[in-house]
């Protein structure tokens, strides 16, 4: 449920525009001005831009998809590139 909630909120939000909430099962979205990296970045280029995450996910799935978490977003890779980065709280 959690990766699905996940997937859903990155799939409904512009990155450095907006984030999703989920109120009552429905997606809203909330501005914001976070910076995050950019669909398509590699991952040397997002840890040299945003230094070491505060946390890295395994990889899960096939293709393979990894997160890493920092203070104020989340990115997700499929292998070593962006495909998504969603602000959180």
């Amino acid at each position: 449920m959690k990766l699905w909630l996940a997937l859903a909120a990155v799939c409904l939000t512009t990155p450095a525009l907006a984030e999703t909430i989920v109120v009552d099962g429905q997606p809203q979205l909330r501005p914001t001005t976070v910076q995050v990296p950019q669909r398509g970045s590699s991952m040397s280029s997002v840890e040299a831009r945003f230094g070491q995450p505060l946390s890295r996910h395994a990889t899960v799935g096939q293709p393979p998809i990894t997160r890493w978490d920092y203070d104020g977003f989340s990115v997700y890779f499929e292998y070593s590139h962006v495909i998504h980065a969603v602000a959180t709280r």
